[in-house]
């Protein structure tokens, strides 16, 4: 089978790493679980993009050069992936990719990574009133499968409950997770607060919201109603500033409302910034008690 889906992550990947180190992408991976999960292993040069609190200062006057702290896993670790399959997904972002199409080149960068490092990758979505469950594997085969069968799933008829989607977890999974949501604004207002409070305290939790493009310009199409806005809304600038003001106080609002569990939060729009995004979110959650 060809990996197309696979190949795109590493070109994406590549891109990345050619702007700034190969190193870091992978490094941000594996010390997410620093002082929990991990053992000192050795030391490299600071490269641009790594985080100053791992710098091992006393190795580093040593040398008279910048050096960073490297840990390896005491175990390998199950990633678990909720995706939103709703027909929401085919809309734009904010920076114009499609959401289904970054959803689906986040979560295998995330499950790229984590097999790379030797870890355990499975994937859950709500089709239709129905739950789409690809169980724990280390291949990129299996990856492959999961990304295309999501590919296919999502589509105009499809309608996606991330809520029945976590309660299946929560009911059929009794592993120790790392869980990643990746959802939109839209979904992330629906997520009910006692599945994120209780999420928090069981496993590892970190959010994505894939940014949501605004109804503003000369051909803006509505999924919901499967047709065009009409222009007298569509170049409304009032309208614009309206529709930015209420995805910000949504993501406002979650945020306060789960400021008392430990979760890493990001916001992706596009494609091109889903490793550094990545990274980011990795880092909010390694260094913060508190998202």
């Amino acid at each position: 089978m060809k990996k197309s889906y696979i190949n795109r992550i590493k070109n994406n990947v590549s891109i990345f790493s050619k702007k700034y180190s190969k190193n870091i992408l992978d490094g941000n991976y594996r010390s997410v679980y620093k002082g929990k999960s991990l053992n000192f292993d050795d030391l490299r040069e600071y490269v641009v993009g790594d985080n100053v609190r791992d710098i091992d200062w006393k190795a580093s006057a040593r040398s008279r050069k910048f050096l960073i702290k490297q840990y390896i896993a005491e175990k390998k670790h199950n990633i678990i992936i909720i995706m939103d399959a709703d027909k929401k997904m085919l809309a734009e972002s904010k920076d114009g990719d499609e959401k289904k199409d970054i959803s689906l080149m986040t979560a295998g960068t995330i499950a790229y990574l984590a097999i790379k490092n030797g870890d355990e990758v499975g994937s859950i979505y709500n089709l239709n009133n129905k739950i789409e469950y690809f169980p724990f594997k280390n291949s990129f085969y299996h990856l492959e499968l999961a990304l295309a069968r999501y590919d296919l799933d999502t589509n105009i008829n499809s309608t996606s409950n991330i809520n029945d989607t976590i309660n299946f977890l929560r009911n059929h999974i009794q592993k120790n997770l790392i869980v990643f949501i990746i959802t939109d604004i839209d979904g992330l207002n629906r997520i009910d607060q006692k599945y994120i409070k209780e999420l928090s305290m069981r496993h590892d939790l970190m959010i994505i919201t894939i940014s949501d493009g605004f109804i503003y310009g000369d051909e803006t199409y509505d999924i919901d109603s499967n047709e065009y806005i009409p222009l007298f809304i569509s170049k409304n600038k009032e309208l614009l500033k309206l529709e930015e003001k209420i995805h910000q106080d949504v993501y406002s609002t979650f945020v306060n409302k789960s400021s008392g569990y430990k979760i890493g939060m990001t916001v992706i729009n596009s494609n091109a910034e889903i490793p550094m995004k990545i990274i980011y979110l990795l880092e909010s959650y390694k260094y913060a008690n508190r998202i």
